[in-house]
């Protein structure tokens, strides 16, 4: 998508010559492209999306060159770095249906490097039609001047056929998974994950709520435990994936050099039972939800952020919804958190990767 399209050959020059810059990244889920550039330059910015929309100049130069990008990301964060081949390893083991059971990049280095130009092609025009598409302009512009310009720039390119997103959904799992890896890495590690629900639940803001209990900052409590009092753990953290179909959440850490695997499991294990059994505090809860309150605070204050919450929003199906989202923090009670423990920190519901240090 940077490497020129029908009528532009050189994407980014002609965006730094209206002193603007770009990126782009990509997730499960969906792909993000944003300029930032001065408001008096954002035909520039309309300019060059809709060329490149239009189409790309497929080539196989182009090709092989992104080809080359991407195998050299794929090895040296994936194969050659230590604990890079986790989620590869855990995406397959927690996952029988979905297609989250494949990393972003893909599941192995030969599907980048067998990529065909035809294939590539072939999801451009698939995906990256303006039916499928949000465009979001934040700054200091006028809706009037943004629909003049989307008209201008994006209203002869054939809008394409919808994608109606239709994924085998992933069946309930009832036996717990477990695999153990043996690597040349510094620490012992653990992994360990449960399936949660999609974005779109109602359960999410509580299942988001819980893992910041345990491990939201120094006196969260698997950190007060298990790394300051225990000392079983260099680091843990208890985070979700937040992905729009049903995701994971997620208890890693690296063990402290000669704690067994099995006492760490089971202080892990000991923790999680306390918030299977007992509700949470209301300073704790509360605590959480101010926490969460002043980030989405802080980063409704940057344009850019604004921008990609809109676009991210919208894409769920409404970005009204954005608005909507501190009220939904703020609902969540102490006997939700418990009920979220229950249905996810179940044995069943757990998936669990061992790694060892042969050194």
């Amino acid at each position: 998508m940077f490497g020129g399209s029908v009528n532009i050959a050189e994407y980014d020059e002609p965006l730094q010559m209206a002193g603007g810059e770009n990126n782009a990244y990509t997730t499960n889920d969906l792909t993000n492209y944003y300029i930032q550039l001065p408001a008096q330059n954002l035909e520039t910015a309309f300019w060059l999306e809709s060329d490149r929309m239009l189409s790309l100049a497929f080539g196989e130069k182009s090709l092989e060159t992104q080809r080359k990008v991407v195998c050299e990301e794929f090895k040296e964060h994936y194969l050659t770095k230590p604990y890079g081949d986790v989620w590869h390893k855990m995406r397959e083991l927690a996952y029988t249906a979905h297609p989250y059971k494949w990393m972003t990049i893909g599941k192995e280095l030969s599907h980048i490097e067998n990529a065909q130009l035809d294939d590539v092609k072939n999801f451009f025009f698939k995906h990256y039609r303006p039916v499928n598409a949000v465009l979001v302009v934040a700054g200091n512009v006028t809706t009037e001047k943004v629909k003049e310009l989307a008209e201008k720039w994006f209203g002869d390119i054939p809008s394409g056929e919808k994608y109606v997103r239709s994924l085998p959904q992933e069946p309930e799992q009832t036996a717990e998974r477990r695999l153990e890896i043996k690597a040349r890495v510094p620490l012992d590690a653990l992994y360990k994950c449960w399936h949660m629900g999609s974005r779109l639940d109602k359960s999410y803001h509580a299942t988001d709520l819980m893992t910041d209990v345990l491990s939201g900052g120094g006196s969260s409590r698997l950190y007060q435990s298990l790394v300051k009092e225990k000392k079983l753990f260099s680091n843990i953290e208890c985070h979700h994936f937040g992905s729009t179909d049903a995701g994971l959440v997620v208890i890693e850490g690296k063990l402290v050099k000669g704690v067994k695997m099995e006492d760490a499991e089971n202080a892990v294990e000991e923790e999680l039972e306390k918030m299977r059994t007992a509700l949470v505090s209301e300073n704790e809860l509360q605590k959480v939800k101010n926490k969460t309150e002043s980030m989405i605070t802080f980063e409704d204050m940057s344009v850019m952020s604004r921008a990609n919450s809109l676009a991210y929003y919208e894409t769920l199906g409404d970005a009204a919804w954005m608005d909507e989202e501190l009220d939904r923090y703020a609902a969540v009670t102490t006997q939700d958190i418990l009920e979220q423990s229950r249905r996810i920190f179940r044995k069943e519901n757990c998936n669990t990767i061992c790694y060892l240090s042969e050194n």
